[in-house]
């Protein structure tokens, strides 16, 4: 049996450790802090993590604990003038079923995640720093407290200042910007509608502002305002003080229960991977908060590689670096852009767009995706579609996808291989195991004519379409 040993237990390592969990691979997910990090920091879920987590099993939960993204009222001088939203709402549509974003503070998005791999008999253990490790051709030695272990494959979901890294002596490239630094705090505001997010400024310069924005299920919000270059402690006073200063008063902050101050990281790890040794999450790229990527792009990481690991042939451990280094590079220059936009005041810099929702991320021109014409193409996001089964029943096209097998989708009457899901068009007699195209929604988007084959990967990208 594969055996995996995953540094770090942040959603990327556990979103990798369900996945391979999920897929009876053996593994170990060990954590150096000693408790559990309770904070907001990364609270936004965009639209593509919503499908992976659906995947997963754990959307429900989420859905559950969390909460769409509310109005921001803009407080100029102390008085209400206007609100706004930071992204258009967007309407499902059959192939896009959550296409907005979603906010739940991380540690209650990884308390989910520890629960849902608990059912698969694996527990965290924290800690347990990752003390050591050495690789050859067949596996990897890890040296943890009071033991040593032989693993097949290690990953490094260990942070920004990633151990497992710094041991590979790979390159972190990129720059920390010292000039831009935010105070970043949960705590609870009396006087503050807990229905909208608020954005407190001057007149003179509305863009420079402190942000506090309502946590689902909990009475805090998160606190965000820039600081320059001035040295504080991250502490309720300072908290209140910058308040106050915007405010004039009349919004008392208290009970801090985490904050800190934060400068800007953006870097990329010169490689993803070194032999039977990956890198995930903020151990391979670190974001700005600008654009809520960093803890998503981390998830897709983990979801990207589980399949992987798990099959473990050749051109699929190769293909990881390529794919997701390439993810990462891309959504580090959006995330930039909007804290340059931050910098200069631009009157956009709050909106969020189509290009923060990850679900048009895809891996065209890869080496699992060989080059074809068409408006879907292998490296693509499979898309959703309603449909019925033989009794009737609505079922949608991403339950046929559930769970951690690659799928063959048949369109219409053409041979099938065995274990293969048919889609016929509305009005066909239907097997037990055939599917009716409600709408056509599911011919047209997978472009299909009859006998059309669409592979798609366990991870939800499309890896090759004949006829």
């Amino acid at each position: 049996m594969t055996q995996v040993l995953i540094a770090g237990a942040g959603p990327t390592g556990l979103t990798l450790a369900i996945d391979l969990a999920r897929r009876g691979v053996g593994v170990r997910i060990v954590e150096k802090a000693e408790t559990f990090f309770e904070g907001s920091r990364g609270d936004g879920l965009q639209p593509r993590t919503l499908e992976v987590f659906e995947d997963l099993g754990v959307l429900d939960a989420v859905l559950a604990a969390g909460q769409a993204p509310v109005p921001l009222k803009i407080h100029l001088g102390g008085e209400v003038v206007g609100e706004r939203m930071m992204a258009e709402h967007v309407e499902p549509t059959p192939d896009v079923p959550y296409p907005n974003g979603f906010f739940l503070g991380q540690s209650r998005t990884e308390g989910i995640l520890r629960d849902r791999l608990a059912e698969f008999g694996v527990k965290v253990e924290l800690g347990t720093p990752l003390i050591g490790f050495e690789q050859d051709a067949d596996g990897v030695t890890a040296e943890l407290p009071g033991e040593r272990i032989r693993v097949d494959y290690l990953v490094g979901a260990d942070g920004g200042k990633s151990f497992v890294r710094k041991a590979l002596g790979i390159a972190f490239e990129g720059t920390t910007d010292e000039s831009i630094r935010m105070l970043l705090g949960d705590v609870q505001a009396e006087g503050l509608d807990r229905a909208y997010g608020h954005w407190f400024a001057k007149p003179e310069d509305p863009m420079s502002g402190i942000v506090l924005t309502p946590l689902p299920g909990v009475p805090h919000f998160q606190f965000g305002a820039p600081l320059g270059e001035e040295q504080v402690e991250a502490s309720l006073g300072t908290l209140q003080a910058h308040l106050d200063a915007l405010s004039g008063g009349g919004v008392r902050l208290h009970d801090l229960t985490w904050s800190t101050v934060w400068r800007p990281n953006i870097r990329l790890a010169k490689r993803f991977r070194d032999g039977r040794v990956f890198l995930a999450g903020d151990a391979a790229h670190a974001h700005p908060p600008t654009g809520g990527q960093g803890l998503n792009t981390g998830v897709q990481d983990a979801y990207n590689l589980g399949w992987k690991l798990a099959d473990g042939a050749p051109e699929l451990l190769d293909s990881y670096e390529p794919e997701r280094r390439g993810v990462a590079a891309r959504v580090l220059k959006i995330s930039t852009e909007i804290l340059d936009k931050y910098r200069e005041g631009a009157d956009d810099a709050l909106e969020r767009g189509e290009n923060t929702r990850q679900l048009d991320i895809g891996y065209r021109g890869g080496p699992l995706a060989p080059e074809t014409t068409g408006r879907i193409r292998p490296g693509d996001r499979a898309p959703d579609a309603p449909l019925k089964d033989a009794n009737g029943k609505p079922v949608r096209l991403f339950e046929l996808l559930r769970g951690p097998q690659p799928t063959v989708l048949v369109f219409g009457d053409g041979p099938a291989p065995e274990g293969a899901r048919r889609i016929l068009p509305a009005g066909s007699a239907l097997s037990d195991v055939d599917f009716e195209d409600v709408g056509g929604h599911a011919f047209a988007a997978y472009e299909a004519e009859n006998g059309r084959q669409v592979q798609i990967r366990p991870d939800g990208y499309i890896r090759g379409l004949t006829a």
